[in-house]
């Protein structure tokens, strides 16, 4: 059965990967920025959601770290950040998504004075007030450019029981590898949290060895694992330890193309992993700059690949099984997820009849 935009829409969905800063929708932004004296490329909504738009102009990583410049500088504030959460969820409710883990890098909004702690906890209140029957946990991300990650970990520990599930490392990948930060992953996880880290995004297998080495228990992108294929599929030492650990790659299709791993969605590794026995699971990393929702992807798997619902159900009961959820919670979601794309079928098994 393939399905079309309606059915994509209304299938449950999970979420491994998106930042909440690349998320926010125009008319917030725009009105963020006038509360906070912020100058924005412009005030039109409309126009400013083209800007933002990283599709429709040759790979320019610049011009993309300029558009979280913007988003960063109206999360300087409780109310600011609580809203944006709020909205994240109400949006991501609206596509269909039944759980979400949502990470952002705390020290980026505590230019106006907050600390990371009163920063988590807004964001935290912001999930918490929002009304859709949508679960949501949160990553805390430290710049690997930087030297906070220790004290963004331990602020994370302290909210792991209100709603912090994990932590991350985000940023410039290549010449700034997860070891830098050995210490403090590891007393993150010693605190009970997960570890996903970025590696495999702007950086090769050796990136996802390190990420590895240092308790990823999921990898944020890892799609350059494939220069650990040979021709023939068979995998190198970095892509064996992913494929014995079945280790999930939260793999965000339409931002790779927008960064430049692959020219176009035909020539993305996604299919080539699944077809390896990757345990991939398919998300958005950044909505406002990819102007793309988790039913977007999809349906571009659709279109592409001739993915069927059985393929989408499949690649969504992954991210079940891949989140941080405790195991009672994790059951109930698969549950969730099996009892939807169950009731998607009834229809059509009732014609058949």
């Amino acid at each position: 059965m393939t399905p079309d935009g309606a059915t994509l829409r209304q299938a449950p969905k999970v979420l491994l990967h998106d930042h909440l800063d690349g998320g926010l929708r125009p008319t917030t932004v725009v009105e963020l920025a006038e509360a906070c004296g912020h100058v924005l490329p412009t005030t039109d909504p409309e126009e400013l959601e083209q800007w933002f738009f990283q599709g429709d102009r040759d790979v320019d990583l610049v011009r993309y770290l300029d558009a979280f410049s913007h988003t960063v500088a109206v999360l300087q504030t409780r109310d600011a950040l609580a809203r944006v959460a709020t909205e994240a969820v109400e949006d991501l409710a609206a596509d269909g998504v039944l759980h979400a883990e949502i990470r952002f890098a705390p020290e980026l909004s505590t230019a106006g004075g907050l600390s990371m702690d009163e920063v988590i906890g807004a964001v935290l209140d912001g999930l918490a007030a929002a009304s859709p029957p949508l679960t949501t946990g949160m990553i805390v991300c430290a710049m690997r450019d930087r030297n906070n990650a220790s004290a963004a970990f331990e602020a994370a520990a302290r909210h792991r029981d209100h709603g912090v599930v994990a932590v991350d490392l985000a940023g410039p990948e290549a010449g700034h590898p997860a070891a830098r930060h050995a210490a403090a992953l590891r007393r993150a996880a010693a605190d009970g949290l997960g570890v996903t880290l970025h590696a495999g995004e702007a950086d090769g297998p050796p990136s996802i060895a390190d990420a590895l080495d240092h308790g990823a228990e999921r990898i944020g992108h890892g799609v350059r694992i494939t220069g650990d294929l040979a021709g023939d599929g068979t995998p190198g030492p970095i892509a064996s330890r992913l494929l014995a650990g079945a280790v999930p790659l939260e793999v965000c299709p339409t931002s790779n193309l927008h960064t430049g791993v692959a020219a176009d969605l035909a020539s993305h590794p996604v299919d080539r992993l699944r077809r390896a026995g990757f345990t991939v699971t398919i998300n958005t990393d950044n909505r406002l700059m990819s102007r793309v929702s988790l039913t977007d992807e999809f349906a571009a798997l659709v279109a592409t690949f001739g993915y069927g619902l059985d393929d989408v159900e499949a690649l969504t009961v992954a991210a079940a099984r891949s989140t941080f959820l405790d195991e009672p919670a994790k059951t109930a979601l698969l549950d969730r997820v099996g009892r939807g794309y169950a009731a998607l079928r009834e229809p059509r098994a009732g014609r058949a009849r």
